[in-house]
């Protein structure tokens, strides 16, 4: 099999080289195993990074031909920058290993992923197998993340970031969805298709700086429940209706306190404009924005990313 190993950057010019070292003894320690085949590539994708990243990749691929870099034409985020290496690397392979530059997800579990992907399996997810190295605020968050998308009803693997790896039919599958708004961690388990799981113990960043901070994170996670979910549409909507029930039974009660003349004037009419008009403008809101939901997922399509050069040398008999 052809392997392609993807891998996001953003001004890790600090961790490429060991990252680089590492992956090429993994692919070399693959083919002398017969797992994989002299083909098989690390795609670097250059998130529109500051730093001398892109001069590290281009260096590495005229170096050695398994390494290869696709530079994108500014900043776009890790879920996009990872989606353009996986739609680069899909004509050339069999399959493609999404990680992250960090050295966090263990190297050494792409040997189970590619044994997975011989027994049959289009997808193989890396969960993680605890959270000991994490700290008990970011535990917490993360764990609470996973379970509000399953309470949203989104589909997502517990413990699971974007280090997986992914057939050819799982990658075309994947090219059929056109959310501008990437949440790849919703997206992939709904391609469907045999899929299992490779437990492993995730690591510290080998060097550099977390990219991503919790103002990212939060965004992250706002963006996977609004991109996979209209419960909190749902949410508004119901709160419209029993606000507007309330309203009606206030209404009631004014009517009879001021057929009972304990009313003080203009309470009544005040009173009763407050909670009526209140309860049907969160209820308009609400059916209003089942609309703005639906239509907020069909309608974007600004393009995801523009790749503004790309350095691969795939097989001779591959598409490109």
């Amino acid at each position: 099999m052809t392997l392609y190993i993807v891998v996001p950057c953003y001004n890790e010019e600090e961790v490429l080289p060991e990252t680089s070292r590492r992956l090429g003894e993994k692919l070399e320690e693959l083919e002398k195993a017969g797992k994989i085949s002299a083909d098989s590539r690390v795609l670097f994708v250059d998130d529109g990074s500051k730093d001398q990243t892109w001069e590290l990749i281009s260096g590495l691929h005229k170096q050695d031909c398994r390494f290869g870099g696709v530079k994108l034409s500014r900043n776009k985020g890790h879920q996009n920058a990872l989606l353009a290496g996986l739609m680069t690397a899909k004509d050339c392979c069999d399959a493609a290993i999404s990680m992250d530059a960090d050295l966090q997800d263990d190297i050494n579990a792409i040997d189970k992923m590619v044994d997975s992907f011989a027994n049959g399996y289009d997808i193989v997810y890396g969960v993680r197998s605890s959270r000991a190295t994490d700290t008990a605020f970011k535990r917490g968050t993360a764990q609470g993340f996973y379970k509000f998308m399953k309470l949203m009803g989104v589909d997502i693997v517990y413990n699971h970031a974007d280090f997986r790896l992914m057939s050819r039919r799982a990658l075309e599958g994947l090219s059929g969805f056109e959310e501008v708004n990437l949440f790849l961690r919703g997206i992939v388990p709904l391609i469907g298709y045999p899929s299992t799981t490779v437990e492993y113990e995730r690591g510290e960043r080998f060097a550099g700086e977390s990219k991503y901070p919790l103002k990212k994170m939060l965004a992250f996670a706002f963006d996977g429940i609004t991109s996979f979910s209209i419960k909190p549409i749902r949410w508004v909507t119901a709160a419209g209706f029993l606000i507007f029930m309330a309203s009606i039974l206030a209404l009631v009660y004014i009517i009879v306190v001021k057929l009972l003349g304990f009313a003080v004037p203009g309470w009544s009419a005040t009173t009763a404009s407050i909670w009526l008009l209140g309860g049907l403008q969160l209820l308009g809101m609400g059916i209003i924005g089942e609309y703005v939901g639906k239509i907020y997922t069909e309608v974007k399509a600004r393009p995801r990313y523009l790749i503004e050069a790309v350095e691969l040398t795939p097989a001779a008999n591959r598409r490109w």
